[in-house]
């Protein structure tokens, strides 16, 4: 029977298969999820201490039918003072598949040059319903990327601020805009998701090399850049998000394991980007769990898991391609995901092309002079037992380097990038017990040279999840799951560290409840918490948010 359990927790766990996201269901509080899942940001500061204080003696011995709305510990964007212009960019009700469409024109009042661009979305959903996954795009361009919280039935709402400075150049003009969080209303599932959608413009002088002259979509495959390309960076919103396992690619065994989700060789992804068919970028996918994850919807009530509501876009500098770029013909760029069974659908990622521009040069001329490709290790050893096992290593390497004669010289840029996985997953005939532990790096390394001293900039980012889900004879659901994104980033010039910073977003959960009964005889209960700490030569930031059955007891900030 209980093997029959986990099978249905597989089966509802399709978001879907294209760029229209959150098309098939989820997991939600009333059907079991079968994959780690994570929810991220919101944008309002709620329930300070002196609030919070008062909450506690209310904590319920178990989950009820309400519970505090979702919030996250991330800050909100800093916003500069002086004028500022408001636009409302979408506002809908998802209640089934047909995208949100309409037109924007820029503000009035604010110029067309801005110190900082906000995007915010307040969001709210009621009664029953899946996680959904959702994007926005504003001229083609993806600006924004996210999934929905899970609803109780007195309803919630939760907010999400987003820089899009870097969008600037698309905010310029009248563009259409075209905003889809995929969703399904029914007898059963009657949450349809409410959402508005904001735009506030900053007037001011934005920040030097900071916005990109130009942001481009791909057409049929392909980008032609400006001639007078002097920087240019892709950005790809990777997410696996349909295609069945491949929404929890991180647990996939290859297809010799007893296991209901089989991968190729194994869990090892990796998310590459080529120009005109030769390697360009390789990138380790963030393991997003989304709010019906682990098996648990009530792990995420409250607190998600870091970038569910914010999905961040993998970058990848391309400048050492400039010179090839800048023929003035259409170049093709593409993503693959390593790693997918043949055949296999369930990722979603959709490229921006970001270009710097140099003002007085009609054509930048450059050559590629370095293109270096590490061997790929991708290792799955599986142990048979009463409890089976799957070891994973995987890595890569690969270093890109190219010159661009501009006005102001020679420029030449080197692009190092490794990336490292290691994973272990332990799991029981008919999977009662399911437990994975698993850290990715992803190390990259950008050394400009010209125009001065030599300037680089190393970033080191590590992701980590380390959980068990136990189903055992009373029906009883337990997850314990800890999730980490991290990051450090320095800067270098003539030997000197001129700007670093340090992020360490952890949450941690522990909640049961009990399976195949209905939802007033569940009697779930669970912990979530969730640290944030970025410090840096910008200054320093850290908070801490807990929750217990659904209310919140902790909302504490210092550095």
């Amino acid at each position: 029977m209980k093997r029959r359990i986990v099978m249905s927790m597989l089966a509802g766990a399709t978001l879907l298969t294209s760029t229209l996201l959150g098309a098939a269901p989820a997991r939600s509080a009333d059907q079991p999820a079968r994959s780690p899942a994570v929810s991220a940001s919101s944008a309002d500061s709620p329930a300070r201490s002196s609030e919070v204080s008062s909450q506690v003696s209310d904590v319920p011995a178990e989950f009820g039918s309400d519970w505090h709305d979702p919030l996250t510990a991330a800050p909100r964007v800093a916003r500069p003072s002086g004028k500022a212009c408001h636009v409302t960019l979408a506002q809908a009700q998802f209640r089934d598949f047909t995208p949100y469409r309409g037109t924007y024109a820029p503000p009035e009042g604010c110029g067309d040059r801005w110190s900082k661009v906000v995007l915010r979305m307040d969001g709210k959903v009621k009664g029953r319903q899946y996680d959904r996954l959702g994007y926005l795009r504003v001229g083609g361009v993806e600006v924004f990327r996210t999934s929905t919280p899970q609803p109780s039935p007195d309803g919630i709402r939760w907010s999400v601020d987003k820089d899009v400075t870097r969008y600037s150049d698309t905010f310029r003009d009248r563009q259409d805009v075209e905003m889809l969080i995929g969703n399904v209303v029914d007898d059963t599932y009657t949450g349809i998701i409410d959402v508005k959608v904001t735009l506030t413009f900053y007037a001011g002088r934005p920040a030097a090399q900071g916005t990109p002259d130009q942001v481009l979509t791909l057409t049929d495959g392909t980008v032609t850049t400006p001639r007078n390309s002097e920087r240019v960076v892709a950005e790809v919103y990777a997410t696996g998000s349909g295609g069945g396992c491949e929404e929890y690619w991180y647990l996939t065994v290859p297809e010799e394991a007893p296991y209901s989700c089989k991968g190729a060789g194994g869990p090892y992804r990796e998310v590459q980007i080529t120009v005109d068919g030769r390697l360009a970028g390789i990138a380790a996918p963030f393991p997003h769990v989304w709010t019906g994850g682990w098996s648990n919807p009530f792990l995420w009530y409250v607190i998600p898991g870091p970038r569910a509501f914010d999905v961040k876009p993998i970058e990848y500098d391309l400048t050492p391609f400039a010179g090839l770029l800048n023929d003035g013909r259409p170049h093709r760029i593409e993503v693959d995901v390593v790693g997918i069974p043949e055949g296999q659908t369930g990722w979603s990622a959709p490229v921006n092309v970001l270009v710097w521009q140099d003002a007085k040069r009609a054509h930048v001329t450059g050559e590629l002079t370095r293109h270096s490709v590490g061997e790929p290790i991708n290792s799955s050893t599986y142990t048979p037992g009463s409890e089976h096992r799957l070891d994973t290593e995987g890595a890569h390497r690969l270093t890109v380097a190219g010159y661009v004669d501009t006005s102001h010289g020679r420029v030449t840029t080197t692009v190092r990038r490794s990336l490292a996985n290691s994973s272990t997953h332990r799991w029981t005939d008919g999977e009662n017990v399911d437990a994975l532990a698993a850290t990715w790096t992803d190390r990259e390394s950008v050394t400009v040279d010209g125009r001065g001293p030599a300037r680089t900039t190393r970033t080191e980012r590590t992701y980590t999840m380390d959980g068990t889900t136990t189903l055992g004879g009373d029906d009883r659901l337990r997850t314990v799951l800890t999730l980490g994104d991290r990051a450090a980033v320095a800067t270098v010039r003539a030997g000197r560290r001129t700007a670093w910073s340090r992020l360490d977003d952890t949450y941690t959960g522990d909640a049961t409840w009990t399976v195949n009964v209905p939802r007033d005889q569940r009697h779930a209960v669970g912990t979530t918490r969730e640290h944030y700490r970025l410090h840096g030569s910008d200054g320093c930031y850290d908070r801490s948010l807990t929750s217990v059955q659904g209310v919140l007891t902790e909302d504490r900030e210092g550095c």
